[in-house]
């Protein structure tokens, strides 16, 4: 016999059903919306009490939305915590685990803290807080959080809890080469007689991400010989990209339940019997990585208070790229194509944007720059005097784009979205207040190389982007017979280069070294990325789906002059 805990009563009483079903409930919060994500919350409880659910586990910080950054210095935003949680512990109509921001009692250090609250019978019967606060890449929660000094289990229906949040299963010695911190709160709530070990999250998504993290929890799973269940948000929060894909992993280190990724779902498993259900997910790493785009595009455009969308159709790859993910984020009638032909854009791109927007099914306006662009030259001419024709005159085309789509976004309230992508962001290849104007860079962290391989994941179908687009010389247009070669390494090398010196922090020399790149080269291009910070410090937040994006999650001067 196990001593259980009836939510509702006063006292223990004898519980003869050792399974426990617990309900993996993944949704999608948004900052601040404390009536909207407790609205979620509620509903997901019911259907898995209806569906026979013992316990229903949400995720990280799910009561106030994950990443609150500095909302959480505002003691009326941590009033809101503590409030909406005990009004939600009123109504739930199932024991559940939710995350939330709430006060520290001890005088020391930070005033609050990243917790989970066991909420049954009208109130909180348990309270965790999160012991590993992560202080690299995007994270920085040692500016907020009090981290726990201790790691409790909780006694609940027959089974022994012991609940982490997210974090504090990063760090299994018998996993990790080289730990990140001191202590192993998985290790601590085993030692405390754990029968199973739950994790709640806001893990967000990177590309090889979902096999590392699988690995992780399976490792944990085996090595002390219990179920895991692994909580984990879902959607798009600012560049944030959250999978969902909870999982609930056996001793024996299987997968008995899913959830699905990239969507709000709720599976349910048996601690005992260790069958669950599971969802299927998208297989291909090319797959993924485009859900997540979607998903982040349409919850940045939708969460800040945006329907519809404009884009720039250049007839070539990264446009069409875009213009296609919106598509599928917020649907043909959401989405506008804009052809801006100049003087020196092709037949061939022009018709390649209209048959775009045609395959899509989106509407499709064209405004020619080349009008607006010799009034320029002529109103610039006596200034510029006898200056030869140079990048000036391609950047003032770009602008000239770049107050086109602006027109129209400020015109109709839809936001522009941009179509820079990480490899051109990274040296500057790119025009300020011109091609990077926009609400939303949705590509801006992927590479160039990547960007087809989504071209050709979108056209596995049928053909949407035309073959064409796919096939010819990439270029700008801005100037005669024009080619990103030019101005540019061939992508196969840049892309290599960016990727071992932004994402890998290797040296100029040891990427010489290990690709047999030429020397100068590689410093070259390290170069080109340290000198145009300043211009991505100005560039509209784009979506992270690599392991070091562009962004606050890779601080970086702009004044500065260190040499790589």
């Amino acid at each position: 016999m196990w001593v259980a805990i009836v939510c509702n009563l006063r006292v223990p009483f004898v519980c003869f059903n050792l399974s426990m079903k617990i309900a993996l409930a993944q949704f999608n919060p948004t900052v601040g919306d404390f009536a909207g994500n407790s609205a979620r919350i509620l509903s997901l409880s019911s259907q898995a009490k209806q569906r026979g659910a013992e316990l229903a586990v949400f995720s990280e910080l799910c009561l106030c939305g994950y990443l609150p950054q500095d909302l959480l210095e505002r003691p009326a935003f941590i009033e809101r915590n503590h409030q909406q949680l005990k009004e939600l512990a009123a109504k739930t109509p199932l024991p559940s685990i939710v995350g939330y921001a709430g006060r520290v009692k001890n005088g020391t250090g930070k005033s609050i803290a990243n917790k989970a609250a066991l909420i049954c019978g009208g109130r909180v019967i348990f309270e965790q807080d999160k012991m590993l606060l992560p202080t690299y890449d995007v994270f920085d929660e040692s500016r907020y959080f009090q981290p726990a000094d201790h790691q409790s289990v909780f006694g609940f229906s027959g089974e022994q809890l012991g609940i982490t949040i997210c974090e504090d299963v990063w760090n299994d010695k018998n996993f990790w080469a080289q730990q990140r911190y001191d202590r192993d709160p998985v290790t601590e709530i085993v030692g405390q007689g754990s029968t199973v070990l739950l994790n709640i999250s806001a893990s967000p998504y990177t590309l090889d991400k979902r096999s590392l993290r699988f690995e992780m929890l399976r490792s944990i799973a085996l090595n002390h010989k219990r179920p895991v269940i692994y909580v984990n948000q879902v959607g798009g929060d600012d560049s944030l990209i959250f999978d969902g894909a909870s999982m609930a992993l056996t001793p024996d280190g299987n997968v008995a339940a899913q959830a699905k990724a990239f969507e709000e779902d709720l599976v349910l498993f048996d601690t005992v019997t260790g069958k669950g259900e599971v969802h299927e997910q998208p297989h291909e790493e090319i797959a993924y990585a485009y859900r997540a785009l979607v998903t982040g595009a349409r919850d940045y455009v939708h969460k800040c208070g945006f329907a519809r969308v404009l884009v720039g159709l250049s007839g070539g790859i990264d446009s069409a790229v875009v213009a296609s993910i919106a598509v599928d984020a917020l649907g043909v009638e959401n989405v506008l194509g804009v052809s801006m032909p100049g003087p020196f854009s092709s037949e061939g791109s022009k018709s390649d944007a209209a048959t775009l927007a045609k395959n899509l099914g989106i509407r499709f306006i064209t405004l020619p720059i080349s009008g607006v662009f010799e009034t320029y030259r002529q109103a610039l001419a006596p200034a510029f005097g006898d200056r030869p024709v140079d990048v000036t005159e391609e950047n003032i085309q770009a602008r000239i784009r770049g107050n086109y789509l602006m027109a129209i976004s400020n015109k109709f309230g839809s936001m522009v979205l941009s179509t820079g992508n990480k490899s051109e962001l990274a040296v500057g290849y790119c025009t300020l207040y011109g091609d990077m104007a926009g609400g939303l860079a949705v590509i801006s962290d992927v590479p160039k190389l990547m960007v087809y391989e989504l071209a050709r994941w979108i056209n596995r179908g049928r053909e949407l982007i035309p073959q064409s687009t796919l096939e010819k010389p990439p270029s700008a247009e801005l100037r005669p017979n024009q080619k990103d070669e030019d101005s540019l390494p061939p992508y196969e090398v840049l892309d290599r280069v960016l990727k071992a010196y932004i994402e890998d922090l290797k040296s100029p020399q040891e990427i010489a070294d290990h690709y047999g790149f030429n020397l100068k080269l590689v410093r070259d291009i390290a170069l080109r990325v340290d000198r145009n910070e300043y211009k991505r410090k100005q560039a509209p937040p784009g979506l992270k789906i690599t392991s070091r994006a562009f962004g606050f999650g890779r601080p970086f001067p702009i004044a500065q002059k260190f040499i790589p």
